[in-house]
């Protein structure tokens, strides 16, 4: 029974003298609660200023309640306009300015609007996005009359410079009398956004005054500009920072690429906040940067931070990248304990993030146990059995999730085209491609990628080259490098180097391009040509990255690159690479040395090279650490070569591991001699 104290005296004032006084001097949600629920038990919630005032206490920011709110409203018999504009304002003040729009749209069947209600509506326009509906708003408050108003027009300026209106934004602004520094501020902002910083300059330099905000926009707009020196100028020069001018400084080195700058003046900011935590977590994610990613979350939490939505995306990106399977254990606990719900974004990053460190059937578990599947989460549990090989299930997903009625969109068919790809289905590959027309989707590059990619990785080249050049659109230096890679891989000559030519044509700086073409001649013997590609590579000063391979351990990224002798353990682990050769000696493997692309003579050396590849130090390192019923997770960053597949596929036999190879194409399940990509990779 609801416990009416303070209000019991109320009763004896009921139903004749009404004592209105406690309506309009409470404040507590609870009171307001109360009585609200008084009001409705004893008839007199229809007395005007009752049902007023509650519609009014309830919209009031301290408490905010659009709920109950709405629910007044909706009970209330004779509306006024005050009543609408009340509500209006806030459903756009909790962000829900379609739902705002949408009652205003009911609104003006009843009553005109007046300078209260225009600027409300025009905000929430502006919040959306919408530019035509606000077009629309402000023809209406030409019509009746508000074309003038300085509240309407300062809404209008906000309003067309946030929609990239920038001309329409200037033309309501240039025909204003009284304009105060917000006005000003929201026009330099709508040609930061636009790029026009020249303008927006120049309008700061005529600003009759100035605020922190006037400085902040500025600082901004330069900042995305990547105008970043001179936005560090102008904000070195303010008179007084806030806390947005130090996140779009900080936004600016972060998106530039120079998180050196950004971490000496995240250091320098006298406080942090939500923005400035997700602006660097994101910003180390976005620059590749994963580990400092995962290691500035793990210290927001330890200061006492909570991380929002976006947080969690990012750091689990960065997990993701790492292929850190316990640090992305423990987010998704710390997400469990604290509430976090999984039907949105988060659970497409968490499916992401198990599929992408080798842990397929944990992210089958969070696929499962999401109630509202969108058709993102059926995208990433797509993509992710894809890359694992198991495009049976990709495929039969797929087809369910058609069942299920939601109609699949353009990035859901890669996801699809990719699992045909892993998998060698040809055939099928080019049924889904024709299927996109079935659904009205135009194939973009990327389906055109995932296609010549097919061709090429089963070796169909001359399809995949014809397909390529009666493409709608034109090739860009992905679509080439798939016919380049797939030239090395089955030993086309003559179309590798046409492939070639066109990458370069098309992006002489991409590396990946000379480093194939040279592999491929290295392949075939062609040491003349070998040197003649390594050396363009010197004299345009590209460098091949190492091979690298990482396994996590108790909570430590251990890695080692060719030949490593830096690690802590490596007396142990080149002891146990010493039992492993003589293990597969035993078991009769025969070193491919046709993979040794150095021009290196005798075979006991090219046996050597092979023998130091970074995954078996990796996996040597793992079979001493891991405890045995435990996977060995190892990630490498370049594809692996046929030798090492080979290896690897023995010693999960002989040592009787499971060993989950991430390389940068996919990943390999080694068990019981055999590997998940059927030798197709």
């Amino acid at each position: 029974m609801l416990k009416l104290t303070p209000f019991h005296s109320l009763q004896q004032y009921l139903p004749h003298n009404l004592h209105l006084s406690l309506f309009q001097t409470c404040s507590a949600p609870q009171e307001v609660e109360q009585l609200h629920a008084f009001s409705l038990k004893t008839a007199i919630f229809n007395h005007p200023f009752v049902s007023s005032r509650l519609l009014a206490l309830y919209s009031d920011p301290k408490i905010n309640d659009l709920g109950y709110a709405r629910s007044v409203f909706d009970r209330i018999q004779r509306r006024s306009l005050i009543h609408w504009n009340t509500i209006i304002k806030c459903y756009v003040e909790n962000q829900f300015s379609h739902d705002g729009i949408v009652l205003f749209h009911e609104l003006v069947h009843e009553y005109l609007p007046d300078n209260f209600t225009l600027p409300c509506v025009i905000k929430g326009c502006a919040r959306l996005g919408v530019v035509q509906e606000g077009k629309q708003i402000h023809g209406l408050a030409l019509k009746i009359g508000f074309g003038s108003d300085v509240f309407v027009q300062g809404s209008l300026v906000n309003m067309y410079s946030k929609c990239g209106e920038i001309d329409c934004a200037r033309k309501v602004f240039d025909g204003m009398i009284d304009k105060d520094v917000v006005l000003w501020n929201s026009l330099i902002d709508g040609y930061a956004r636009c790029g026009e910083i020249e303008i927006a300059l120049q309008l700061f330099e005529e600003m009759p005054e100035r605020d922190a905000v006037s400085w902040t926009v500025l600082v901004d707009g330069l900042s995305k500009c990547g105008k970043v020196e001179s936005a560090r100028k102008l904000f070195d020069q303010m008179p007084c920072r806030n806390l947005v001018s130090w996140n779009a400084m900080i936004n600016g080195y972060m998106k530039s690429g120079d998180f050196d700058s950004a971490l000496e003046l995240f250091y320098q900011m006298p406080i942090w906040d939500l923005v400035t935590w997700n602006l660097m977590i994101a910003g180390y994610e976005l620059n590749g940067q994963f580990m400092d990613a995962v290691k500035m979350f793990f210290m927001m939490l330890k200061l006492g931070s909570r991380p929002s939505h976006a947080t969690l995306v990012s750091v689990l990106s960065a997990v993701s990248g790492l292929a850190v399977l316990g640090k992305g254990r423990w987010i998704h606990s710390y997400m469990e304990k604290n509430g976090f719900e999984l039907d949105g974004i988060l659970g497409t990053s968490l499916i992401e993030m198990y599929a992408k460190c080798g842990c397929i059937e944990s992210a089958l578990t969070v696929f499962r146990a999401i109630q509202k599947k969108k058709v993102g989460h059926w995208t990433a549990i797509i993509v992710g059995l894809g890359i694992h090989g198991m495009a049976n299930h990709a495929l039969a997903l797929f087809l369910e999730m058609c069942k299920t009625g939601l109609k699949p969109n353009a990035i859901i068919f890669i996801g699809v085209l990719n699992a045909c790809n892993h998998a060698g289905l040809v055939d099928d590959g080019c049924q889904y491609f024709d299927m996109m027309n079935e659904y009205k989707i135009e194939p973009t590059l990327e389906h055109y990628g995932c296609l010549v990619d097919i061709l090429c990785r089963a070796g169909h080249l001359e399809e995949a080259k014809n397909t390529i050049e009666n493409m709608p659109i034109s090739p860009n230096k992905v679509i080439w490098m798939s016919l380049l890679g797939g030239s090395r891989n089955h030993g086309k000559i003559d179309i590798g180097e046409y492939a070639a030519q066109r990458v370069i044509e098309v992006a002489p700086e991409t590396i990946g391009c000379y480093i194939l073409l040279s592999n491929m001649y290295a392949a075939c013997g062609m040491w003349e040509k070998v040197s003649h590609v390594r050396e363009m590579m010197y004299k345009r000063g590209f460098r091949k990255d190492p091979g690298c391979s990482s396994v996590e351990h108790k909570g430590t990224l251990h890695v080692f690159i060719v030949g490593d002798i830096s690690h802590p353990q490596t007396k142990e682990i080149y002891a146990k690479m010493s039992e492993m050769k003589e293990k597969l000696k035993c078991v009769g493997h025969v070193p491919d040395t046709t993979q040794v692309l150095l021009c290196i003579e005798g075979e006991r050396e090219k046996e050597a090279e092979l023998e130091n590849h970074s995954e078996r130090l990796a996996i040597a390192f793992g079979l001493i650490n891991v405890k045995p019923g435990i996977p060995i997770r190892i990630m490498k960053n370049l594809r692996v070569c046929n030798d090492c597949h080979s290896v690897t596929k023995l010693l999960s036999k002989i040592y009787s591991r499971e060993i989950i190879v991430r390389d940068n194409c996919r990943f390999h399940h080694f068990k019981n001699g055999s590997c998940s990509c059927m030798d197709y990779w």
